[in-house]
């Protein structure tokens, strides 16, 4: 579907994300809610990974994939195995790598749902990793160096053949998104006389 978006969420995030409810307010103010996708995510990556190629297969054509964080994992890994378009957002780098010390119960920032992080999730995550993207034609990358939960400079090495966007201060969840609202529905190939009278601020 033409201008669709697959937006795909970080680690205990939800729907309900500030960055995902920002985006579905603005696709519904264009008419567009048809063609947004912003599954609720499970915990465990092969079955977020089923959740997310069944939402592919729903929009069918080419969606843009906008991941956030792990959600930018995904998309990342999604981007390289279907030839897509992605837009990533302070994404993680090698997740599989961090979780040292942090196995055990998680808890979801949104739902409150509860869950062990186990060694499967991480070895889940590892069969995932892809070689450093090298399409700077398909894939954009938003940085913020003020990210204090994943260091900005992991992602600045690894996507550094990508469309690097790096703005110095900012931080995890990537403030000031709603302003880079036009860029991303741009990107997803939304035409420009539907942005025409759009307004960010509102948002």
């Amino acid at each position: 579907m033409s201008g669709s978006i697959l937006y795909i969420h970080g680690l205990n995030s939800s729907p309900l994300s500030r960055k995902a409810s920002q985006l579905t307010a603005a696709m519904g103010h264009l008419g567009l809610l048809d063609r947004l996708r912003v599954p609720a995510l499970h915990h465990h990556p092969r079955q977020a990974l089923a959740q997310l190629e069944a939402d592919l297969a729903e929009l069918g054509g080419a969606p843009l994939l906008v991941g956030s964080s792990l959600g930018g994992y995904y998309a990342t890994y999604l981007a390289e195995r279907h030839g897509l378009k992605a837009l990533l957002i302070n994404p993680a780098v090698a997740p599989h790598r961090l979780f040292d010390g942090y196995l055990g119960t998680q808890r979801n920032l949104y739902s409150d749902e509860t869950w062990e992080l186990t060694l499967d999730h991480v070895q889940a995550l590892a069969e995932l990793e892809v070689p450093p993207p090298q399409a700077a034609e398909r894939i954009q990358v938003w940085l913020q160096t003020g990210d204090e939960t994943l260091d900005y400079r992991h992602a600045e090495r690894y996507y550094q053949h990508c469309d690097l966007r790096i703005e110095t201060g900012g931080d995890h969840s990537f403030q000031g998104f709603a302003a880079h609202l036009p860029a991303l529905l741009r990107l997803a190939g939304i035409d420009a006389a539907r942005l025409g009278a759009f307004d960010a601020a509102a948002f």
